[in-house]
């Protein structure tokens, strides 16, 4: 479970920070929507991915085995 844990959270970091890096090249690029999405939405689903990984990551480094007692 820790290594998926660990897995799931490096990617939704990854995927977090893609899009974030996305929405801030946009907005310095004088844009207001990449697609139909607003720059502030991107930015705001970038760092809940982050967020999101952030703790499956603490999750996994707190998470204890069987043999740990």
């Amino acid at each position: 479970m820790k290594t998926a844990l660990v897995w799931i959270g490096r990617a939704a970091g990854a995927i977090g920070f893609a899009i974030c890096a996305l929405g801030s090249i946009a907005r310095l690029g004088g844009r207001y929507t990449v697609g139909t999405y607003q720059v502030g939405t991107l930015l705001l689903a970038g760092t809940a991915a982050m967020v999101a990984g952030c703790l499956a990551l603490l999750w996994a480094l707190t998470a204890r085995d069987g043999q740990d007692r």
